[in-house]
């Protein structure tokens, strides 16, 4: 398998554990999120183990160890990105499998379990046409205030939505123009929806314009801009004006 295949395998079957789960409907709530974690998170470390050995793996849901550090290739994983959603019985929810190599996000696919669809930087789909008034994607519980001032700057609509994954390929899907967020992820929130909308032709950064760097000791990465690149200028621009 090729790492794009691998990637959209170990999605899909991932993807398939959480729905299955799911449908089963002896479990609700947090216990939903929890055990949706468990089962596909220990189905995708024994994949990756399996297929790739000497590559180092990066999981929201195993605890991390300085291994992965001297790896150049580094598989970085979110089993379940929106674990609120899922529980809920929402789609708006996602399953990252991402490949860092070199500390850059190189591949990746993201599935979108409850829309049947997943995507991945080896056929990206084309972008759609922009609309007249953008659109931006914010946290339906929490928006950032970054995001908030710089969508009432340019006149955007602010488009709630769930997990990040779904946030993000909502802008490679056509949905949307621009996802500003400034509120705190983790490496695993963003590598596998980094590597799509890159392979999509989007704009990605930080929100100061400078890269995403994966597969570091610390894997606090807070803030990140995904937007299509006619926006790029702009935006980074407003934000930098913010006094944050």
């Amino acid at each position: 398998m090729t790492d794009i295949e691998l990637a959209r395998h170990l999605a899909a079957g991932a993807a398939k554990i959480l729905l299955d789960l799911r449908a089963r409907g002896d479990l609700s709530g947090k216990e939903l999120g929890k055990e949706g974690d468990r089962q596909a998170n220990a189905w995708l470390m024994n994949e990756v183990a399996r297929e790739r050995p000497d590559d180092g793996v990066l999981s929201e849901e195993t605890k991390d160890t300085p291994e992965r550090l001297g790896k150049s290739r580094v598989w970085i994983i979110d089993p379940l990105d929106g674990t609120r959603e899922y529980s809920e019985g929402r789609d708006d929810w996602a399953v990252h499998i991402g490949l860092a190599i070199d500390g850059r996000a190189a591949s990746g696919a993201v599935a979108l379990p409850g829309m049947g669809e997943t995507l991945d930087s080896g056929a990206p789909p084309a972008l759609a046409a922009a609309a007249d008034t953008p659109r931006m994607l914010v946290s339906r519980t929490r928006p950032a205030a970054e995001a908030v001032a710089v969508a009432k700057a340019i006149g955007a609509d602010l488009v709630p939505m769930g997990s990040a994954g779904a946030k993000a390929m909502a802008v490679v899907r056509g949905e949307a123009e621009i996802y500003l967020h400034s509120g705190g992820q983790f490496e695993w929130d963003n590598c596998a929806p980094v590597a799509v909308a890159q392979a999509a032709g989007l704009h990605v950064s930080r929100i100061d314009g400078s890269p995403l760097a994966y597969n570091c000791e610390d894997t606090y990465l807070p803030d990140l801009l995904i937007c299509r690149k006619e926006w790029a200028d702009t935006v980074l621009e407003l934000v930098a004006q913010i006094d944050r």
